[in-house]
């Protein structure tokens, strides 16, 4: 069990409620607008109590983000962690995965990279290591507006590189938990060690108690074997027709960055949206609106 960087802020929200009667005022009409008071008081109670505010924080709308940001450098061939943060704080999201993060390693200015992203956001966050590299590690991510309760790396079947899926338990407002699960597959044409990764992820997927969702660069198209593996037990959500595709940034012509939500019947989803950025890093990042259905 791996837990992440944590990050928090609290909003402290006070109220004031005053009673004023005018003492000055025969009794007849100070007692008549003491009772009008109570009475609008107590009405304006009761309609706040009727209100769903309960079934709204459940099924509040929270929007959730998959980037791929190449440890910080855009299509210039330029390092610029900067730029990344401006890219990620613009996408307003809730929950958000990172893949091609670098820690620590040499290559990036030794820079904890999920750490300074996350202080800078105010987020909670969870890092996931492929491997070591560069003095450092080099892996994938989720950022969290909520609590992440607990964070774990899925080790996954070696393909040109090594890989996990990191899986991260968010508690939402309303104490409802629910699994994100960040992942990037192989990239190579031959889809064996792509396909294998799916399968296993999946299979673990199915083994969750929790609700979850699965996102990141999951190097294959919709209609692949390698995405039906997740069309099959979750509701793909994309981006409408003609504002489909994330790769490459400055001309994108493939859909390979993804949003899965699981079990269907637990989540109410919306369309995807590709987000027009053509410069931050060699992917855009998209991003979707997805309810947590309340439970009984």
């Amino acid at each position: 069990m791996r837990t992440g960087h944590v990050h928090m802020y609290s909003n402290i929200r006070r109220s004031l409620m005053g009673y004023v009667c005018v003492w000055s005022m025969p009794s007849r009409v100070c007692s008549l607008a003491l009772g009008l008071c109570i009475c609008m008081f107590s009405i304006g109670c009761t309609r706040t109590y009727i209100e769903p505010r309960v079934t709204l924080q459940s099924e509040a709308p929270m929007c959730v983000a998959t980037y791929n940001i190449r440890h910080g450098v855009g299509m210039d061939g330029k390092l610029n962690l900067s730029r990344t943060l401006k890219t990620i704080e613009g996408l307003n999201a809730d929950i958000i995965a990172l893949q091609e993060v670098d820690q620590l390693a040499t290559r990036s200015g030794q820079v904890d990279q999920v750490a300074w992203l996350a202080s800078r956001m105010n987020m909670y966050s969870a890092f996931g290591a492929f491997m070591d590299f560069q003095g450092g590690q080099y892996g994938l991510a989720i950022l969290s507006r909520y609590p992440i309760h607990s964070s774990e790396e899925w080790r996954l079947t070696d393909g040109n590189e090594p890989r996990v899926a990191l899986a991260a338990n968010v508690i939402l407002p309303d104490g409802q938990v629910f699994t994100a699960v960040a992942v990037h597959f192989d990239w190579v044409s031959d889809d064996a060690f792509r396909f294998t990764q799916a399968s296993e992820t999946a299979r673990l997927l199915k083994q969750l108690a929790t609700p979850w969702i699965v996102f990141g660069d999951f190097n294959d198209t919709p209609g692949s074997r390698t995405m039906d593996q997740f069309y099959s037990i979750g509701s793909g959500i994309r981006p409408p027709t003609g504002d489909l595709f994330s790769f490459p940034a400055d001309l994108p012509e493939i859909e390979i960055d993804s949003i899965i939500a699981g079990p269907p019947q637990q989540w109410i989803v919306n369309e995807g949206t590709v987000i027009e950025d053509s410069a931050t890093s060699d992917h855009r990042p998209v991003t979707a609106i997805l309810r947590l259905k309340k439970t009984d």
